[in-house]
């Protein structure tokens, strides 16, 4: 991974950017952290926006002109961005917060006539079109600029990707790439579109049963797709398909393409395919204008629907890796107690290298599914902590939030806990706000609703609880998790601009909390499968895949209801039933202890 940039290197790479500026006539230039496939996590050699400011979060879009530059970033990176941009090079803005104008607003007031480049293939189509709808208010000029400015400065992000793709089984997938195929043109019919382009790396993966590591964190694979009704196409790189993928890919018809040509053949198939459908979402700006010829109909992307409604074996899966992951956090926090226990000092950094050293343990491991948040005293604040310190010790008497997940053949994990360091009692005060984000844990994991209900309204109700208390967060209540994909999974999630209605077989994180800068902060995390309850009639609820104690050390049992109590105990019950039988002897002792039943 990148490092935090010396400020003097920023400085410079932004008088470079602002050289070529004036070399190709721009005024400005639009760095947004996403690439061309829209990911997340990036590959090293498509980080143009840490490269260019030096912030290292996985969300955040600069601005960047002749004489001044921004960086937007959300709630869960205020603190971050404090600490890695220089102010004196870049203003933070610091979005959720009030009397902050937005990136677009800025855009707006740059003044008419300025001319703003856009790499297209870095920005979503409906993303384009408000930027588009800001510049136009103001007088502004965008300008799409084909050859990526950044990549122009910055030659040494350059690598080519020589791992190799190979394909799920389908006892893991549980259903073959010709059956996805067919679920999908079912859809297309329905929605009445002749060609489907897929530019997001998960939807190619996940229709073709395939899997990469050319993404960190994310087992995908630089690609696009194309599917008609009656042709579907895989552009790659295709000397690192394995032998048993392009079999099961030649069983399902699909044409295999070299990655480079999906620019020409695209158009080709638009005009024999029409209309296409193109979900403004999920698609970027780039191709969009690959098909200004072509007759197009907009549409929410089948395959995120499809994908985000789990099948019965990858449920199965998922559970199996959850309980895997799970066991695994069991016995890196009893490994903590014990250090602790014993005098033995204990980093950061050490807690992120055994907890991936139990996850490896539990077999069938195959990464990481995001870098690992190992937080102790006022770091746990810092809400993507991803750096963990080599040098910082967890002390007695402070908070230490641990967030971890991993992908293992055919499930993915993602779980928080945060605990208390040391044989003292707990603050009075940390009892009392862990105790209140355990309450919005609660509510929401036991909250059943009815179809048709969006994760908006489950988001309310997990922060009501809080909300009384005075205490919030500058995240979303929850997000899908792909299976043996993407830890961050559309369309399902739980948060204000949740409007995908949850269907059974969906997987939700519940993660609430509550952080201040200096103090610490408090997460507790789970993910969960949308079940089908038996009363009343078609309504729903959730089941938990993560099954890991709270600690008992940080709950104030007076602050909790009789409901709330059982929940817990019922809960504890069940995660000691599940794993004492497998563990070491003294994790199973610890377990014992954290689950209240000694």
């Amino acid at each position: 991974m990148l490092q935090t940039l010396p400020r003097l290197d920023v400085a410079a790479r932004l008088q470079q950017l602002r050289q070529l500026l004036r070399e190709q006539d721009l005024d400005g230039f639009w760095v947004p952290s996403a690439d061309e496939h829209l990911n997340e996590y990036l590959p090293e050699h498509r980080k143009r926006r840490q490269w260019i400011t030096g912030f290292t979060g996985s969300v955040g879009d600069a601005l960047i002109t002749r004489d001044r530059a921004w960086l937007w970033v959300d709630p869960r990176y205020h603190e971050q961005a404090e600490r890695e941009v220089d102010p004196n090079l870049l203003t933070v803005i610091k979005g959720g917060l009030p009397n902050q104008p937005s990136l677009m607003e800025i855009v707006e007031e740059l003044g008419s006539g300025f001319r703003l480049g856009v790499d297209p293939f870095t920005v979503a189509v409906a993303t384009y079109r408000q930027l588009q709808a800001h510049a136009q208010a103001g007088g502004v000029l965008l300008i799409p600029v084909m050859e990526n400015l950044v990549d122009k400065l910055a030659q040494g992000l350059t690598a080519p990707f020589d791992r190799p793709i190979d394909s799920v089984p389908t006892h893991l997938s549980g259903a073959t790439p010709a059956e996805k195929l067919a679920q999908v043109r079912q859809e297309m019919r329905r929605k009445r579109v002749g060609l489907l382009p897929l530019t997001k790396l998960d939807q190619v993966a996940w229709l073709f049963n395939l899997r990469g590591s050319d993404i960190p964190y994310n087992p995908v694979f630089w690609a696009y797709a194309l599917v008609s009704l009656d042709r579907a196409a895989l552009f790659t790189d295709l000397e690192r398909l394995s032998p048993r993928s392009r079999q099961f890919l030649a069983e399902a018809g699909v044409e295999l393409w070299p990655y480079e040509t999906y620019s020409q053949q695209l158009p080709q198939w638009a005009k024999s395919y029409a209309p296409v459908g193109l979900d403004p979402k999920q698609t970027t700006q780039g191709t969009q204008e690959l098909l200004q010829d072509a007759s197009c109909r907009e549409l929410e992307h089948p395959v995120e629907a499809l994908k985000a409604v789990k099948n019965p074996t990858e449920l199965e899966q998922m559970r199996r890796a959850n309980r895997k992951a799970s066991r695994a956090k069991i016995r890196t926090l009893a490994w903590i107690d014990r250090q602790i226990q014993q005098g033995i000092p204990v980093t950061e950094a050490d807690v992120a290298a055994i907890m991936e050293a139990h996850y490896r343990e539990e077999g069938e491991w195959v990464g990481l599914s995001f870098n690992t948040i190992a937080g102790t005293g006022a770091n746990s604040s810092i809400i993507h902590y991803g750096t963990p310190d080599p040098q910082k010790l967890l002390q007695p008497g402070e908070l230490f939030l641990l967030d971890s997940g991993s992908h293992y053949l055919g499930g993915t994990t993602d779980d928080t806990r945060t605990v208390w360091i040391g044989p003292q009692p707990a603050d009075p005060l940390c009892k009392r706000r862990y105790t209140e984000v355990l309450k919005a844990h609660i509510q929401c994991a036991r909250q059943i609703f009815p179809p048709d209900t969006y994760g908006v309204s489950l988001d309310g109700i997990a922060r009501s609880t809080l909300w009384q208390a005075g205490l919030d967060y500058g995240h979303g209540t929850g997000h899908g998790v792909g299976a043996f994909l993407n830890v961050h999974e559309g369309p399902n999630g739980i948060h204000r601009r949740a409007n995908t209605p949850l269907k059974v077989g969906m997987i939700n994180s519940i993660e609430p909390g509550y952080y201040q800068p200096g103090w610490g902060g408090i997460r507790l995390e789970n993910l969960y499968e949308v079940i089908a309850i038996p009363e009343p009639e078609g309504w729903m609820g959730f089941r938990s895949l993560t099954w890991i104690p709270f600690d008992g050390r940080l709950i104030d049992w007076e602050l909790l209801n009789e409901v709330q109590r059982a929940w817990l105990d019922e809960y504890h019950r069940q995660v000691y039933v599940m794993h004492h039988a497998t563990l070491p002897e003294q994790d199973a002792a610890w377990l014992r202890r954290a689950c209240g039943l000694s």
